[in-house]
């Protein structure tokens, strides 16, 4: 896998790379162990889960966690408390039940937290367009409507 191999053999690794590639591929166990950096453990593990989200992988993204969590109880180390990590726990159980005001009152109320990584927002608002239909604003207004209906 080519996520596997940038990780193994960069000689500094480049982690957005390393997502990328593995959030496309098929196995998110082996994902969770190349995961955390100290000190920013939970921005690695949200941008992991917030990208097999916005690409519609809700399955992966849980796999994700329990794999995360199963790998640092068996090596006696705790996963990050911190509100991005209670953010991310919280958005999981969310897209379980489909409930739109939940992920929008979630956003609200952690919007410091999701504001530490500026891809964040874009990947949030990929997730309300693909579990929740929710369209995106045209960032040309009205006159990218009116580009739009020309073609």
């Amino acid at each position: 896998m080519l996520a596997e191999y940038i990780f193994s053999e960069s000689p500094e690794v480049d982690m957005a790379k390393v997502t990328h590639h593995f959030v496309r591929g098929n196995n998110p166990k082996k994902f969770a162990s190349t995961l955390c950096y100290p000190g920013e453990d939970d921005l690695a593990i949200a941008r992991a889960v917030l990208r097999y989200l916005s690409s519609g992988n809700l399955k992966d993204a849980n796999i994700l966690m329990e794999e995360l969590k199963k790998q640092t109880e068996s090596a006696e180390v705790v996963l990050p408390q911190t509100e991005l990590m209670q953010f991310i726990k919280y958005l999981l159980q969310t897209m379980e039940r489909d409930a739109l005001p939940l992920f929008n009152m979630l956003r609200a109320n952690f919007k410091h937290s999701i504001d530490r990584e500026s891809a964040f927002n874009e990947m949030l608002d990929d997730i309300a367009e693909r579990f929740f239909g929710v369209q995106r604003r045209n960032p040309m207004g009205m006159f990218g409507d009116i580009f739009k209906n020309r073609d």
